[in-house]
């Protein structure tokens, strides 16, 4: 449970720090989270789940001085989210030296969490039963399924849009909002008193003791852009599939099913993400490919012919995707209809994305045509030696395999659909 921060055998420690060492806990093992629709899951070790972060509750070491065994016990209820939290710990560091504080890990547990929530396991067990009465908030605009090997059937998931109007929904909201400071890394609570902000949620349909109810799997928050005159451009703020649920399709199936929910608005520009990470890029290139490979311009002839900018406009007419990422799913789907194997095809592919990927480095270049009319010889002999041709070349080469490895990947998972 508890890791050490530093080496207590350290050489120049005295005594007391090897002691007060033995007292720090890492908080990504310390804090134990669970999404629980049965009493038995409580004391099932196989339903906890533990953070990605914890950097901005405990600091970027994230560790928590003052306790041995310590656990913070985040259990929720698995639809509406009724939370249970408890802290708890075998060794305390303010009964053992005099002196010396532990942290007050309740307090920035409290700070983050909504009020409401309970301390004991009787309590949670009282907040369970009232599952059956939760329901999903809004209104429901996609269901798919999902065949569970574990459970050897077909489980059924359903994609909800819900506003702040719907009764239950802000506090229900501020529950599930917690999650994001433990699995995004720059988490940050939006302004829900904002009406330019959409909710999409999604659930799975679970049966207990012959009732249906629901879990909760995930959810995305889109803002609304004004675009002069008279459009919006939708932005991707947040997005989380909950661990238990994560690598199953969940992620690929909202994103789409928010894509076409705005596809179907005439006052809507294009769609895009706010500062998005590498692994909502990877879920963009498969979820806009998968959307566009059925587009005529998109077909495996006009592809080899290049991007055009008739592909910009039917991918942004059609479906809201503008120019930047039309060109990133031409070159994803030009790669699934290259013939790599052959030398003169893959060569075209090739030089076609270079010819893109250069574009920085011909701006690094004027910039050095202008430096020789501007400096002194021994100015521009240091500048020059910054901007060094070889080494832009070798950087080119390098940015083309990462990426095409990161095409590949899409290939691949558009082939399994």
């Amino acid at each position: 449970m508890c890791s050490f921060s530093g080496d207590p055998e350290e050489a120049g420690l005295s005594f007391m720090e090897k002691k007060l060492a033995e007292y720090k806990c890492d908080t990504n093992e310390a804090i134990k989270l669970k999404l629980v629709r049965f009493a038995e899951d409580i004391d099932d070790d196989s339903t906890t789940f533990n953070p990605e972060f914890s950097h901005q509750i405990f600091g970027d070491d994230e560790v928590a001085f003052g306790y041995k065994g310590l656990q913070i016990l985040l259990y929720y209820s698995a639809g509406n989210l009724s939370t249970m939290f408890r802290v708890q710990y075998s060794t305390k560091v303010d009964d053992k030296f005099d002196s010396v504080q532990a942290d007050d890990v309740e307090t920035k547990i409290r700070e983050i969490i909504p009020p409401g929530f309970c301390c004991g396991k009787d309590d949670f067990m009282s907040l369970l039963e009232k599952e059956v009465n939760f329901k999903p908030f809004g209104s429901i605009i996609h269901s798919y399924n999902i065949f569970n090997e574990e459970a050897g059937e077909e489980i059924t998931y359903q994609i909800y849009k819900a506003d702040m109007t719907c009764p239950g929904f802000r506090e229900y909201h501020e529950r599930l909002q917690t999650f994001l400071m433990w699995f995004i890394e720059m988490a940050s609570y939006i302004d829900v008193d904002d009406e330019r902000w959409d909710y999409f949620l999604v659930f799975e349909k679970y049966n207990k003791d012959g009732t249906t109810l629901f879990a909760t799997v995930g959810y995305m928050t889109v803002y609304n852009y004004y675009v002069y005159p008279d459009k919006t451009r939708p932005r991707v703020s947040q997005m989380l599939v909950l661990p238990p649920f994560q690598g199953e399709g969940h992620g690929a199936q909202l994103l789409e099913t928010v894509h076409r929910y705005y596809v179907t608005s005439p006052n809507t520009l294009d769609v895009t993400a706010e500062d998005p990470s590498e692994n909502f890029v990877r879920l963009r290139d498969f979820v806009l490919a998968k959307l566009c490979q059925n587009l005529p311009c998109f077909s495996s002839e006009k592809l080899l012919e290049g991007f055009s900018q008739e592909m910009v406009t039917e991918a942004q007419q059609k479906l809201k995707i503008n120019k930047q990422h039309a060109r990133r799913v031409y070159e994803i789907l030009r790669l699934r209809a290259t013939d790599m194997g052959d030398p003169e095809k893959s060569r075209a592919y090739r030089l076609d994305i270079k010819k893109r990927l250069v574009g920085p480095y011909k701006k690094n270049q004027r910039e050095m045509a202008k430096m020789r009319r501007c400096l002194k010889p021994e100015e521009l002999t240091n500048q020059m030696n910054q901007i060094d041709l070889k080494t832009q070349h070798e950087q080119l080469e390098e940015s083309y395999q990462e990426l095409v490895g990161e095409y590949r990947r899409t290939v691949e998972r558009l082939a399994q659909v």
